[in-house]
């Protein structure tokens, strides 16, 4: 079989019409959810930094912004993570679908 005619198939198969697009909004989703918060945070700081000076307690060095930034950084390890974990699981069993209907 040639590589074209099994591209054929993979591109009319509705399954990886279905893999494409869930795959698609998946990652803008997520991507938003990451870079909205970034940019808003970068934005704050350089734009009104005094909202971010604030001690967290009497004596302490650490500022209300260090917790802030950490929770983003960590937000997107952990959405990487849900990403990934989507990704070996429903998009992965997906394009073994395609694939498999493909070599038929």
């Amino acid at each position: 079989m040639s590589q074209s005619n099994i591209q054929a198939k993979i591109r009319s198969n509705p399954k990886f019409a279905e893999l494409v697009g869930k795959r698609t909004r998946f990652a803008v989703i997520l991507s938003l959810v990451v870079l909205v918060p970034y940019y808003t945070y970068m934005l704050l700081v350089s734009l009104q930094p005094q909202l971010f000076a604030g001690k967290i307690s009497d004596g302490s060095v650490i500022t209300i912004g260090w917790p802030i930034a950490a929770l983003i950084v960590v937000g997107g390890w952990l959405l990487t993570g849900v990403y990934v974990s989507r990704a070996n699981g429903e998009f992965d069993r997906l394009t073994e679908e395609v694939l498999k209907e493909a070599r038929k």
